[in-house]
């Protein structure tokens, strides 16, 4: 990685902290000090949103880290569908309402991304989009899968990964990691630039 070390991602997500393992970079995780849940997207896009979203959690990692130098990294996902932006489901019912509406159709995944040093001037940010299908899933196996509790803490109310094993019938276009909460090729070549 040619940015300042450490990498400091701005999330307790195990998602993404998996994620940077898998791709041999080791991260120190820290949570930002903002909730995003106080603020509404408003007039803006979805691809803005997300993407405002990493940008602050970013600059709360920046404007509290007193350890040295650093790179803070930062994300944010949700799901579109009907033009509606679907985040992290706040209870059993939500999660339920939300894998009925992504059921047997396609929605856009939208991941914001932002990379920042500690020091100096350095930034890059961006926002990742994949389309994913989530064929037919019976009532039961949706009831199934709420009670587990594994709805919790993912926008849309399900991870990607996790369903695939699960078998669900999911097909996407685009970066798979993107939906899972880092979108590790765009990283890699953020990561890669001098």
């Amino acid at each position: 990685m040619n940015w300042q070390t450490p990498l400091i991602l701005a999330s307790t997500s195990p998602r993404r902290r998996e994620l940077l393992n898998e791709a041999g970079i080791a991260a120190i995780a820290l949570p930002p000090n903002i909730d995003d849940s106080q603020y509404t997207c408003g007039t803006m896009s979805p691809r803005e949103w997300v993407t405002s979203l990493a940008i602050l959690k970013a600059r709360s990692i920046v404007s509290s880290y007193r350890q040295g130098s650093g790179t803070v990294l930062a994300a944010d996902t949700v799901c579109v569908v009907d033009s509606g932006i679907l985040g992290q489901p706040q209870n059993a019912d939500e999660a339920r309402s939300m894998i009925h509406m992504l059921r047997n159709r396609a929605h856009d995944v939208y991941t914001g991304w932002c990379i920042k040093t500690i020091h100096g001037n350095r930034s890059s940010f961006g926002c990742e989009t994949t389309v994913v299908s989530i064929g037919m899933i019976s009532n039961e196996d949706i009831d199934t899968y709420i009670q587990s509790g594994k709805w919790q803490g993912k926008a849309g109310g399900y991870n990607l990964s996790e369903q695939l094993v699960a078998g669900w019938p999911l097909t996407w276009q685009g970066d798979p990691t993107s939906v899972m909460g880092l979108p590790m090729e765009r990283l890699m070549e953020e990561f890669s630039r001098k």
